[in-house]
């Protein structure tokens, strides 16, 4: 990925990257917001999409399938690709890409043009996160790495809550094709203060030894069948259906393949070997039910918002937006103590605080209202802020600075396959439960109940004056009674949803002790 068209520039000493550190945490972690924002943007615009384009629901599915399956593809990647073309050119280039393909997206006059843009858009995004987290390492020193993760940290979990609601208000106020074109100014911004000033690593990177072509065929085959399985397995009816038993044989022999390859080879383009560091490979696995639970609750709750309780975009976002803020405010807060204690129990009380904010969601109805949603979104915010910063320096404590990136990038692509993970189970579980409430509902409310009669026949008089006829009256009455079911039934299945997210998290909780230390140490700068 050349930049030879960007103008030479000054290679800045130490001291001058540390008093511009600020703006370079404000550069990288813009650049992976816009990131995050648009692997969920599209979502609320796929209606617009459907009739403009002429699409089926199935086929502009792949608008962000593509570019969550480019997306995870590069995350792992990104180490090699920083070795190679140099951490700021790639850097910087990625923006570029990412940045230009949204201008081609928001121009696309066909489906197959959408599509074939997101992917590149997701091609350059896939760097923008774990690599971020490298540069931080690398420009903050070690007392100063909990600020700069809780910096970083903001903007990655605002972003998912973020998307939805500004894609729902752009698109109400402009039309779908704005969602892509914001990128482009705030993607130059990023480009410019990256290139400008982000430093090259001060640790000698290993030099360019070809390129290990079977490890990427394996990992395409891998983790993209994996992910399309992900995305598209609800839709499809899980194992029913021939294409998600292929895919399911494709990713399982790529996967496979892919680690005994990257395990064996003297060259691996995906450094694997990083994770015989316990701290790393507990915090990988820890990263992966974090990614579970927040992806899955940030999938959940706006679709019981907007689906059972009439919520639109904008008030979906005035719900979330407490529980963003929390978060940022506890990330500022853990980042400063992260240094100074044993940061185990801090992810402990995290992640009771989580498990709490999801037993109040399991007791939300059809009645809820936004006062009801506020200390919930408020201890998920503060449990999240609690939780993002400590794992993350505890992830890669003891790290050289040169296996940072690989560490970065296996955590980021470990939490992305939790989300995956737990949005496709979360949607699967969400309509087992709600077909067995429904029955289960029916079961009990029949015409051989008094009390259903006795409704009944209260609404179907109160009715009768409205459609003049008993017949008619009696078949809008027996319509709401359906529609109360099905309401009652699907609050159940969320309820349940919501709870399991919180056991999960809370029953992972022993994984803390298998951490060699509890304190950020080792590794990055050091001023």
């Amino acid at each position: 990925m050349a930049i030879a068209a960007l103008p030479l520039r000054i290679e800045r000493s130490e001291a001058e990257v540390y008093r511009h550190r600020y703006l370079i945490a404000f550069a990288v972690t813009l650049a992976s917001v816009l990131e995050l924002v648009d692997t969920s943007i599209v979502n609320v615009a796929i209606p617009h999409m459907m009739g403009n384009l002429g699409a089926t629901l199935e086929e502009v599915a792949w608008v962000s399938t593509g570019y969550i399956v480019a997306n995870v593809i590069i995350l792992p990647l990104t180490p090699w690709l920083a070795a190679r073309f140099g951490r700021r050119n790639y850097y910087t280039g990625s923006i570029i890409l990412f940045t230009s393909a949204s201008f081609f997206c928001g121009n696309a006059q066909s489906l197959e043009a959408l599509v074939f843009w997101r992917v590149i858009q997701g091609i350059g995004g896939g760097a923008l996160i774990s690599t971020a987290q490298a540069i931080l390492f690398d420009v903050f020193p070690l007392s100063e790495r909990g600020t700069s993760t809780a910096i970083f940290g903001m903007g990655v979990m605002v972003g998912p809550a973020l998307g939805p609601t500004l894609g729902g208000w752009i698109t109400d106020n402009y039309s779908w094709p704005w969602i892509f074109y914001i990128n482009i100014p705030l993607g130059i911004l990023a480009a410019y203060l990256t290139w400008s000033y982000v430093p090259e690593p001060k640790y000698k990177v290993q030099e360019d030894r070809g390129v290990d072509w079977l490890g990427l065929l394996f990992l395409i085959m891998g983790v993209g069948a994996l992910q399309i399985l992900l995305e598209r397995g609800e839709s499809k009816d899980w194992f029913e259906s021939r294409e998600i038993v292929i895919e399911a044989v494709i990713a399982l022999f790529g996967v496979i393949a892919f680690v005994w390859h990257e395990l064996t080879t003297p060259n691996p383009m995906v450094d694997l070997r990083v994770l015989r560091r316990r701290q790393l490979a507990v915090g990988v696995l820890f990263a992966s039910i974090l990614g579970f639970a927040l992806y899955s609750s940030v999938f959940a709750l706006p679709v019981f918002l907007q689906n059972y309780l009439g919520f639109d975009a904008w008030d979906t976002g005035r719900v979330l937006l407490p529980g963003a803020i929390a978060t940022a405010v506890t990330m500022a807060f853990a980042g400063r103590m992260a240094n100074r204690i044993d940061v185990r129990p801090v992810i402990a009380f995290g992640v009771v605080l989580f498990a709490l904010s999801m037993r109040l969601h399991y007791h939300f109805t059809l009645e809820t209202g936004h006062e009801d949603l506020f200390w919930p979104m408020i201890l998920r915010g503060v449990g999240l802020g609690l939780i993002f910063v400590p794992l993350t320096g505890l992830a890669v404590a003891g790290l050289a600075p040169s296996d940072i990136p690989q560490g970065t990038g296996l955590y980021n692509l470990s939490r992305q396959l939790g989300g995956s993970f737990g949005i496709a189970i979360t949607a699967t579980i969400l309509t087992r439960f709600r077909e067995e409430s429904r029955e289960a509902l029916r079961a009990h409310v029949t015409m051989y109940d008094q009390a259903t009669r006795s409704w009944l026949d209260m609404m179907t008089q109160r009715l009768l004056s409205e459609t003049g006829s008993v017949a008619s009256a009696q078949q809008k009455a027996q319509a709401m009674l359906a529609r109360i079911i099905e309401g009652q039934a699907a609050v159940i299945s969320f309820e349940k949803v919501f709870f399991i997210m919180g056991a999960a998290f809370l029953l992972a909780t022993p994984l803390l002790l298998l951490f060699r230390t509890g304190r950020v140490s080792g590794g990055g700068a050091a001023h």
